[in-house]
């Protein structure tokens, strides 16, 4: 049987202009592409008829996920792509399925660059909605499910979509938002009554036939984390070659045809992007539309799913289980955690890794950037605080607020650059440009090989009595407590000072801690200028569904 691939450049047609294997046509980048998604299992042999198909659908939608599932029906159609709360779905039935809901939202009026919302928890429906939309070519945008009513009407007003597809107990929260657009119910609990259509039902009244590709691809906003003012809509597009998929999968070892379990929201870009690249690997989804620590561990286990999509807020709850119920569950098959959305502790890797073996990932990056860098289980354990190095196609650069390089060991302000990078805010604007380069933000610093660290955010920077001081350094200190379960250092107004520094921290259940008992950690550990002044115990710290801290509240 000749072995062929359905993924390759294919320099015919109007694929061209879709999809090559290599950024700026450098053989040397198609060549390691080539490689390293040879050995992912995204380039494979497939049988003769299958791959004359699949390169049909692949020259007709591209890399969009529309193309992603529409080739994935092919090679493998009957294997299940999505377990959920629901039960399982195959790849051919979610082609079809998303085929039928494409054409019940053509048939009430949407279109290509039209704008679709979507405020769903992890299951079936945002998947079908998000693959409807690619395969219409409208463009999606991810409401965040923690958001507020205020913020929701705000966000909605100003993005102004045409249709909001979201989950039944949603529906109060968006009674503000948008109140003569369509509305389609993803997800209802069961009994639950609503007037608005759902999903289910458009799909039921709608064949699931092969459609038409539209003129242009669709494009997904995420919403910035709102952490520190209204969220902005990051828009991106489909990247134009496989040479980010190649960088990560070159980072990070992803096999084709594996189970994926995707705890991390879908709506945040960590989620999303593990959607897409789910579908370049055809990969199963395990999803559950709520995060629970011991059902997260035991539906890893029980699907038998080899890498777990975490933040480190829910590493954090999961370690937090008892020794017994975390024994319950078999995780020697997960091969990769792979965590980002927020800062990750140096304790927290190696206890994790402690726990449940080498298996951790750490991304740093950002909506804006997307990623930055990429730690490895080696790396995380000679160095458990770094975010890693850059892998292929991205470049990172740590300059002062002249713009010029800084040494290793000094901190400064990080920017980034790769394909897959932004393309502005909807609202208009965009992040502070250097020779290319994205600010992401960020204040960090290399070390002497080569490994990034993140400092804190450049506007988190205090000035104390003449001292710079960054939150971040004290926060990862008090992480290093056993008795302190999670820490937040905010600066504060001082007549004296100028600024200082307020702690915020949440105690491990049962044990007694004093001001004076954290302000002498810090004292001991680091210098006296970045003691906190204050301590306030709280019971939990604010957070967003991604598992950031809302310092805006604590402020």
């Amino acid at each position: 049987m000749p072995v062929r691939s359905i993924a390759g450049r294919l320099p015919l047609g109007s694929f061209a202009r879709r999809v090559s294997l290599g950024p700026l046509g450098s053989l040397d980048d198609a060549a390691f592409n080539l490689r390293v998604l040879a050995e992912a299992g995204v380039i494979r042999p497939v049988r003769p008829d299958r791959f004359a198909r699949g390169l049909r659908q692949l020259a007709r939608w591209g890399t969009s996920p529309a193309g992603g599932i529409a080739t994935a029906a092919i090679g493998h159609p009957d294997e299940p792509a999505v377990e959920d709360d629901a039960g399982s779905l195959t790849f051919a039935e979610l082609h079809g399925r998303s085929n039928a809901l494409a054409r019940g939202l053509r048939s009430m009026g949407i279109r290509a660059g039209d704008s679709v919302a979507v405020m769903c928890r992890n299951h079936r429906g945002f998947i079908e909605a998000t693959l409807a939309c690619s395969k219409l070519g409208a463009d999606v945008l991810y409401l965040n499910t923690a958001f507020a009513g205020p913020q929701l009407a705000d966000v909605v007003e100003r993005e102004d979509p045409v249709a909001l597809i979201h989950d039944g107990e949603f529906a109060e929260l968006l009674a503000e938002a948008g109140p003569d657009v369509w509305r389609f119910v993803a997800w209802s609990e069961e009994g639950a009554e609503s007037e608005d259509p759902t999903l289910d039902e458009l799909i039921g009244a709608n064949d699931g036939s092969e459609l038409d590709p539209p003129d242009d691809s669709s494009r997904f906003v995420i919403l910035t984390s709102g952490t520190t003012g209204t969220p902005k809509g990051a828009q991106r597009g489909q990247p134009d070659t496989l040479g980010p998929v190649a960088s990560l999968f070159s980072k990070i070892p992803f096999r084709a045809r594996e189970r994926m379990m995707i705890a991390a929201p879908l709506f945040h870009s960590w989620g999303f992007a593990h959607f897409n690249l789910g579908l370049a690997l055809n990969s199963t989804y395990v999803l559950r539309r709520r995060f629970d620590p011991e059902e997260t561990l035991r539906a890893t286990a029980e699907s038998g799913a080899t890498a777990l999509v975490v933040v480190p807020v829910m590493m954090q709850r999961i370690l937090e289980l008892p020794d017994d119920v975390i024994a319950r569950y078999d995780l020697g098959g997960l091969r990769i955690t792979a965590a980002s959305g927020s800062a990750l502790p140096g304790e927290l890797a190696i206890e994790w890794m402690d726990t449940f073996g080498d298996n951790l990932y750490n991304l740093y990056g950002s909506t804006e950037v997307a990623w930055a860098t990429i730690a490895t289980p080696p790396q995380l354990r000679a160095a458990p605080g770094t975010a890693g190095t850059p892998p292929r196609g991205t470049k990172v650069k740590i300059v002062d607020h002249d713009g010029h390089d800084v040494a290793p060991g000094k901190t400064g302000r990080v920017f980034v650059g790769n394909e897959m990078t932004f393309e502005g805010y909807t609202g208009g604007g965009g992040k502070e440009q250097l020779a290319g380069l994205l600010s992401s933000g960020d204040v960090g610093h290399f070390d002497e090989a080569g490994r990034l660290f993140i400092d804190g955010r450049d506007d988190e920077m205090i000035v104390s009595g003449g001292e710079n001081v960054f939150p971040r350094e004290v926060e990862d200190l008090l992480a290093t407590h056993e008795s302190i379960a999670e820490a937040a250092v905010i600066g504060v107004p001082d007549e004296e000072f100028g600024q200082r520094l307020k702690a915020f921290v949440v105690v491990r259940d049962e044990i007694e801690l004093t001001e004076d008992d954290v302000k002498g950690y810090v004292k001991a550990n680091l210098a006296r200028f970045k003691v906190p002044r204050e301590v306030e115990f709280l019971d939990s710290l604010p957070r967003n569904a991604t598992g950031k801290v809302l310092k805006r509240e604590l402020a």
